[in-house]
C-alpha cells in the first residue's frame, strides 16, 4: 500500500483511489460560492456570507475519532480515551470503501498547506464532497501561490466524505461517524459528518504529533499577536476565559488566533483563517469578528432574524457552536506571513469562578510547566437548574483532546524553550471572580484585565514587588498601574477570611487530584510546583 505523499506526486486522483466523475480542481471562493449555491446548499446573507448548515453534527464527535495503531505509533502516541486505536487493516477497508462511494461523484479538490514558518510547511491535498467544505478549507489553510500548486507534492490526505454511512459492526467505528488519522499512510479520513472543523482539528493534531516528536517545536493551542517593536505575545486560555477578546488588540498585528508553533526563534501560525464562535456575537463585543463576516466567509448552523436574511446571533436553537470561518485577511492588522520571533510574554488565561486565584500573577518556570499541564478554568452552570456551584474544568496543555502524545512531552518542551530564553515571561491571569465564589463575589473588569495585560507587556511589572500566594506559590505584583492595589491579592477582597482559606484549600485539592493522572511521568521540577494544601482549612 503506498504512502500518500511519498513516490509519486498524486497528480490526479486515480493515484489515490479515486474515480470520480467530475473533479473541480482549487476552484476560486467566488466559484465555490456560487457552486453551493446553485446545488441548493447555502444561503448568502445581508453581508454576503455563505450560510450552510452541517446537518445532524454541529461540533466535533470525539468518542469518533480514531488514530492508526501501528509500528510507527504503537510506542509514541498516549492511548486512550482520547487517542482511540483503530487497525491498519480495518482501516485500509474503510478507505476503500470510501474511495469506492466517490466512484462517479462530483468532487472538490484543494491544494493548501499548514504552518506559516517555511521550515515546517506542511503540503495538503483536500478531497470534499461538497464545495462549501472545499471553501472552509480555501479559508481555514494556508493558500499556495498559482505557481507553488504546480510543484508542490501534497505530504498529506484529507478525504472528507460526509455522505458516507460506515457499518460499526463491519468497519471497526463506533457508530456512522468517523474522523481516523493514519500517521504511516499520511492520511485523515473523515465519515458520515459534515462539520468542518473534523478536517481543521485533524491537522492540528498530526501537527501536535509531528512537530514535537520529529522536530522538537512546540506546537500551542492558543492565540499569538506582535506589538510594534516585534515582541510578541501568546494566549492560551479554554472556552469562557477571554483569550480571543484580550488577544484582539489594534494596537498589536495578529499572528493568529488558535493554533500556533515555538520553534528557535520563531512562533508561526498553522492555518491561514479563523473559525470563531459567533453565538452572541455583536459589532460591539467583537468588532473585528463581526466585520469578517463578509464574502467568501462561511458561517454554520445560524437563523435569520425573521424572513430577512440577517442573522440572529443570539439563536442558538440549532446549535450554541454556531460559528464563522474566514480567511486572516479579513481581520485588518493581521500580520502576514503570519509568524513572529519568540515569545516575550506568555497569559495562561483561566476564569476562576471560585475567586482563589489572582488576577496576576507570574510564574516560575517549574509553575509555568505545571499550570500548563493543568489547563484549568471553572465553567458556571447557569443553564442547569439548580446547580450553583462552580464546575471545575482541566485540559492538559489548554487542548487535551487534540495530543497524540503524553501531555508531560509538551509540558517538559515547554520547560525546554523557557531555559533556552530566560527574558520570557510567563503570567497567570484570572478572568473570574473576584471578593468571593460565583454568586457572592464578582467578575473581574475586563477593563482592569486589560490593564494588568498591557502593563506585563510593556515591562511595567518588572521592577514592582511581588508576593507568593500561600497556597499555589505564584508570585503577586503588589501594585499594577491603573489598576486598584486592593485587587490584587485576591484574601484581601473577600469579606470573609476563613471561608477564603477554605476555598483555596479546596481548590488546590482540585489541582492535585486532576494532576494525579500524570504524576507517574511527569519531572520532578513539574511536580514540585504544585500547590500546597493547607492544614487545618479543611
Amino acid at each position: 500500500m503506498q504512502e500518500f505523499g511519498k513516490k509519486n506526486p498524486s497528480a490526479n486522483l486515480a493515484d489515490l483511489g479515486l474515480n470520480v466523475g467530475i473533479a473541480h480542481w482549487n476552484l476560486s471562493p467566488e466559484e465555490l460560492v456560487q457552486k453551493t449555491l446553485d446545488l441548493g446548499q447555502g444561503t448568502l446573507n445581508d453581508t454576503g456570507a455563505l450560510c450552510v448548515s452541517t446537518g445532524k453534527f454541529t461540533g466535533r464527535s470525539p468518542k469518533d475519532k480514531f488514530t492508526v495503531k501501528d509500528a510507527n505509533t504503537e510506542k509514541s502516541v498516549d492511548w486512550g480515551d482520547v487517542n482511540i486505536p483503530f487497525s491498519s487493516e480495518a482501516f485500509d477497508k474503510l478507505y476503500d470503501k470510501v474511495c469506492a462511494y466517490f466512484s462517479n461523484k462530483e468532487v472538490w479538490v484543494r491544494d493548501a498547506y499548514a504552518c506559516a514558518d517555511p521550515k515546517f510547511r506542511l503540503n495538503l491535498r483536500v478531497v470534499n464532497e461538497t464545495p462549501w467544505a472545499n471553501l472552509f478549507c480555501n479559508d481555514l489553510f494556508l493558500r499556495p501561490t498559482a505557481q507553488e500548486v504546480e510543484s508542490q507534492n501534497p505530504e498529506w490526505l484529507i478525504l472528507q466524505a460526509p455522505g458516507f454511512q460506515a457499518d460499526p459492526a463491519v468497519d471497526g467505528t463506533r457508530q456512522a461517524n468517523f474522523t481516523i488519522v493514519n500517521f504511516t499512510r499520511k492520511i485523515i479520513l473523515i465519515g458520515g459528518s459534515a462539520y468542518t472543523g473534523e478536517m481543521k482539528k485533524g491537522i492540528f493534531g498530526v501537527l501536535n504529533y509531528v512537530l514535537p516528536h520529529e522536530h522538537k517545536v512546540l506546537s500551542m493551542h492558543c492565540s499569538a499577536n506582535e506589538g510594534k517593536d516585534g515582541d510578541v505575545a501568546l494566549f492560551f486560555g479554554l472556552s469562557g476565559t477571554g483569550k480571543t477578546t484580550l488577544s484582539a488588540d489594534p494596537n498589536r498585528a495578529l499572528i493568529g488566533d488558535d493554533e500556533h508553533g515555538w520553534a528557535d526563534g520563531s512562533v508561526f501560525n498553522f492555518e491561514g483563517g479563523c473559525y470563531a464562535k459567533v453565538i452572541d456575537l455583536s459589532a460591539e463585543k467583537e468588532p473585528q469578528i463581526y466585520a469578517a463576516i463578509k464574502p467568501n466567509a462561511i458561517l454554520e448552523n445560524i437563523k435569520f432574524v425573521g424572513d430577512t436574511k440577517t442573522v440572529d446571533y443570539a439563536d442558538g436553537s440549532i446549535t450554541e457552536n454556531t460559528r464563522a470561518a474566514y480567511p486572516i485577511y479579513h481581520i485588518p492588522n493581521a500580520k502576514e506571513p503570519s509568524f513572529g520571533g519568540d515569545p516575550k510574554n506568555i497569559f495562561f488565561l483561566t476564569c476562576d469562578a471560585f475567586g482563589i486565584l489572582p488576577p496576576i500573577s507570574k510564574l516560575t518556570k517549574a509553575q509555568a510547566m505545571y499550570h500548563f499541564i493543568s489547563g484549568y478554568t471553572a465553567k458556571v452552570a447557569g443553564t442547569e437548574v439548580g446547580v450553583t456551584e462552580p464546575q471545575t474544568t482541566f485540559s492538559a496543555c489548554f487542548g487535551r483532546v487534540f495530543l497524540p502524545l503524553h501531555p508531560t512531552k509538551y509540558a517538559e518542551l515547554l520547560g525546554k524553550k523557557l531555559e533556552e530564553q530566560p527574558n520570557v515571561n510567563v503570567w497567570l491571569i484570572n478572568t473570574g471572580w473576584s471578593g468571593g465564589s460565583y454568586g457572592v463575589g464578582s467578575r473581574m473588569s475586563l477593563k482592569y484585565t486589560r490593564a494588568m495585560i498591557t502593563a506585563a507587556m510593556n515591562g511595567e511589572l518588572n521592577n514592582v514587588q511581588y508576593e507568593a500566594h500561600p497556597v499555589f506559590g505564584v508570585l503577586t505584583p503588589q501594585s499594577c498601574p491603573n489598576v486598584p492595589a486592593e485587587i490584587l491579592n485576591p484574601r484581601d477582597t473577600w469579606a470573609d477570611k476563613e471561608a477564603y482559606d477554605k476555598k483555596a484549600n479546596e481548590l488546590a485539592q482540585l489541582f492535585v487530584k486532576n494532576f494525579d493522572k500524570y504524576a507517574a511521568q511527569a519531572n520532578e521540577e513539574i511536580r514540585s510546583a504544585a500547590p500546597t494544601v493547607m492544614v487545618g482549612a479543611e
